[in-house]
């Protein structure tokens, strides 16, 4: 599988948050294992890719970052259209790009899918002697509104990858689960057809021991 075509599923995954937390060396962390020191705000909707292994299969990441357009409230439905998973981003070490996650949490849910598997990240956890946002508030926030929560360093390379795939298997595990309803569902109405369903019984012991 070590073939970029070579994947089962692609997952869509948007960065938000305030400009300067550093999402897009978060992307670049978890894509290419890579982190500006001179990174620059660039203009417009930029995103890599990476596949990952879950389970017996292989999963194209697709991260998104909105690359600067925050800044002047420019970001479209069309940049959350097909997202499956969130990360909104704050840095620990600025409280005033904490105190936005709610407005840019309700502006994910005004576009995004209702389902999608959202992460609070506090990024920039290597300046903890300078930290202005306390751990437990941001857990109590991301608790209180059903959201995963981790604190990363893009630039120390420090829970990045955990983060990614926490989103990701966070997606799988709901994505499984549909797939066996709608097996449940359909199986009965297959059988009375008389249709083979050994394909379908080998998927549906696939999803099931993925679950």
């Amino acid at each position: 599988m070590g073939s970029d075509e070579a994947y089962n599923f692609v997952f869509k995954v948007v960065l938000i948050g305030e400009s300067g937390v550093g999402k897009s060396n978060l992307l670049s962390r978890f894509t290419k294992n890579e982190f500006n020191h001179d990174s620059r705000t660039t203009i417009g909707v930029e995103f890599s890719t990476r596949t990952v292994q879950l389970n017996s299969l292989t999963i194209k990441a697709q991260i998104w970052d909105t690359a600067g357009l925050e800044r002047y409230r420019a970001i479209t439905s069309a940049y959350y259209r097909g997202a499956v998973g969130a990360l909104l981003v704050y840095d620990i070490s600025k409280h005033l790009t904490y105190e936005s996650a709610e407005r840019w949490l309700k502006e994910l849910y005004d576009h995004a899918d209702p389902h999608i598997v959202v992460m609070l990240v506090g990024n920039k956890s290597d300046l903890a002697s300078i930290r202005s946002v306390p751990t437990e508030d941001a857990k109590d926030f991301a608790e209180k509104n059903g959201l995963l929560f981790m604190e990363t360093s893009a630039l120390e390379s420090t829970n990045v990858d955990i983060a990614f795939n926490s989103v990701l298997e966070g997606e799988f595990c709901i994505l499984s689960i549909a797939l066996l309803r709608f097996l449940c569902i359909v199986l009965p109405h297959i059988l009375a057809l008389g249709i083979n369903v050994h394909l379908l019984y080998s998927c549906f012991i696939t999803l099931w021991d993925a679950v």
